[in-house]
């Protein structure tokens, strides 16, 4: 679950530390503490190059073999999302991560570049934990900081990563990839004037609503996020200003879950009589996504949770075929 991200989104400047994918005829070595950083770095043509990921990267499938240098701190197996949430927040009080980093082998691997995140300790290891880790390894390691908060800041990142490893040309071409995407979907919009109100739920108990890039996401697939804050932090709400709301639609996108989870989890929570009186309930529009694929991860598959938004408000009517794998109707 996201608490917070903080103001900036790129920590370094890219001229101070453009680096080549070659160091001196050697290939580069990248640490990707990300699982959007790593989709990114993969989508670059760069897999080859990381030689360190975090255990929540599972994408592409083929990174699997990459050594692992984070852990969860806090098991999570079996926990409601109540018993998650109540954990990390205790955690986060406490002044303690809820992620460990192994710095002596991120300091044998000897990575040139790591990429990270700052002050959030719910979405990834903590900065003080990596810079510490730069520390010991010596002034060769480059850390970059990334924390786009809207969709242009998603794309804008993948720009910024082309500069930084020297694929500018395969960056190019994966944002005009995109954005012709986006524009499919902005096309098939402007044919579809109704425009349903919808509420994103990024965490279940307690009730939480999806912000950062998802309103933009939301209103790119031809609909009316009633709850979110465009670009601005995810953030608790009640049941009943929930009710008060009247979604017309609700997307369930509990942070960090896969679709299958995200369905048990649903089916698992105890709603309030509030829930029963809201239209997109009562009408049967409420539907589950793979939140951690498409939804939460700040990387290229965001535009797959676009198209799977534009699928769930549109129907058959939708264009898009495929992406009925990457949403469930509840």
């Amino acid at each position: 679950m996201v608490l917070g991200w903080h103001e900036r989104w790129i920590k370094v400047t890219l001229p101070e530390y453009a680096l080549n994918t070659k160091l001196n005829g050697v290939d580069m070595k990248i640490a990707s503490l990300l699982p959007s950083t790593t989709e990114i770095i993969c989508a670059l043509g760069l897999e080859k190059e990381l030689v360190a990921i975090t255990h929540e990267c599972d994408y592409p499938p083929s990174v699997e073999s990459i050594p692992k240098v984070t852990w969860n701190t806090i098991d999570h197996t079996g926990k409601s999302s109540a018993e998650i949430d109540r954990h990390i927040r205790e955690h986060v009080h406490e002044g303690s991560s809820i992620y460990g980093l192994d710095q002596e082998k991120l300091t044998l691997l000897e990575p040139d570049l790591i990429l990270t995140q700052e002050l959030c300790k719910v979405c990834a290891v903590s900065y003080d934990q990596v810079t510490e880790t730069v520390r010991l390894i010596g002034a060769k390691s480059k850390t970059v900081s990334l924390e786009p908060r809207t969709l242009q800041e998603i794309l804008n990142s993948i720009e910024d990563l082309g500069k930084l490893t020297g694929t500018e040309a395969q960056a190019k071409k994966l944002l005009n990839e995109l954005n012709q995407r986006i524009e499919q979907v902005e096309t098939e919009v402007v044919n579809r004037p109704n425009r349903p109100r919808v509420l994103c739920l990024e965490w279940l108990d307690p009730p939480m609503v999806g912000g950062h890039w998802v309103p933009d996401m939301i209103r790119l697939a031809g609909a009316e996020d009633i709850l979110g804050r465009p670009g601005d932090l995810s953030y608790n709400v009640s049941w009943p200003e929930i009710s008060q709301a009247a979604p017309e639609v609700i997307i369930v996108m509990p942070c960090g879950f896969h679709l299958e989870e995200t369905v048990n989890e649903f089916q698992r929570t105890s709603l309030p009589p509030e829930w029963y009186d809201i239209p997109a309930v009562r009408v049967g529009s409420v539907f589950a996504v793979d939140g951690s694929s498409y939804f939460n991860r700040p990387g290229p598959r965001i535009i797959d949770g676009i198209e799977i938004l534009f699928k769930i408000l549109h129907g058959s009517k939708s264009q898009f075929t495929g992406r009925e794998s990457g949403f469930q109707k509840l």
